[in-house]
């Protein structure tokens, strides 16, 4: 049972990491969907990079078994940050992106979740055996 792969928490993380790792890349590009976000909320272009370093660190976490349940955590607080700063400024439609930059972001959130169950589960496992 321990050398078992668990698919559901591998795809799930990949899903993270690619989301956050484009969602970073964007960030320090200063892509103008990024840096009209940040203005409207106040914090460019220095909360911009700040959030991007915190996603690069949650991808590194969540590449690796032993840190994932962390990754996977610091993802969940970024991406409930993300969609309140999108419900409180009400711009679901950035730059006529038509939401994906929100979808984006309930996505990442849903799958922080499945990984943290995931780990859970695994621990529980690891623990019986």
């Amino acid at each position: 049972m321990k050398n078992k792969i668990n698919i559901i928490d591998l795809g799930s993380r990949l899903v993270v990491i690619g989301i956050l790792a484009y969602s970073a890349f964007l960030k320090l590009s200063s892509n103008p969907s990024a840096v009209h976000i940040f203005e409207r909320i106040n914090m460019e272009p220095i909360g911009r990079y700040a959030v991007a370093v915190l996603e690069v660190i949650a991808v590194i976490l969540l590449a690796f078994h032993k840190t994932a349940w962390r990754g996977a955590t610091l993802a969940l607080v970024l991406m409930l940050g993300a969609i309140g700063m999108h419900i409180i400024t009400n711009e679901f439609d950035v730059l006529g992106d038509k939401g994906l930059m929100f979808a984006s972001a309930v996505v990442v959130l849903f799958c922080s979740i499945g990984v943290l169950i995931n780990q859970a589960d695994m621990e529980a496992q690891y623990a019986e055996d």
